[in-house]
């Protein structure tokens, strides 16, 4: 498990369902009522619960973010943020999905938690090439830790190897070098 920027960004693969945090982020649709990939696979983790009180945040636009309880899952927390679809990066993606990762933190500092996972946002069904995806991701990550030190880890949870390996890669070139 690779560590950047001081052991404050950590890339694993893995679960996100699974990781003991104070928030997971969720790449949502905008009605927050679940849904397919990461976004279901959370849903179905947190219990009916999750389900009961996205209802009551009245969705959520493209590159916003919204928080809820965490309930069944490890993680007290759920930042839904909803990404970007990938229409070949001329209707402003980059920055939509920049700013999945900047409210997402900015949420979590807002509410006092320290440690934040994230999935690969968009990079699912919502087509965003991942090899495209994982800079904007991991600068957008770096340049807010840069500026606040109350977040004290931020962990790309990648599904796959693929993913995983094209994040180490990006990584590298972005964050330099793993400890």
């Amino acid at each position: 498990m690779p560590l950047y920027l001081g052991g404050r960004v950590e890339i694993i693969e893995g679960d996100i369902t699974k990781l003991a945090v104070d928030a997971i982020v969720n790449a949502a649709n905008k009605s927050l009522l679940g849904g397919g990939g990461v976004d279901g696979a959370i849903h179905r983790a947190a219990g009916p619960q999750l389900l009961e009180e996205t209802r009551t945040l009245g969705g959520c636009e493209t590159g916003e973010a919204k928080i809820s309880g965490g309930y069944r899952l490890p993680a007290a927390h759920v930042i839904h943020t909803v990404g970007p679809v990938w229409g070949g990066g001329s209707r402003g993606e980059p920055e939509l999905l920049a700013n999945c990762y900047r409210n997402s933190l900015a949420l979590a500092v807002k509410h006092g938690l320290r440690t934040v996972a994230f999935p690969s946002i968009s990079t699912g069904v919502y087509g965003y090439p991942i090899e495209l995806a994982a800079p904007v991701a991991l600068s957008t990550v770096r340049d807010f830790l840069e500026k606040e030190p109350s977040i004290q880890k931020v962990i790309f949870c990648t599904f796959g190897e693929s993913d995983f390996n094209i994040y180490k890669e990006k990584a590298a070139e972005i964050l330099g070098e793993a400890l």
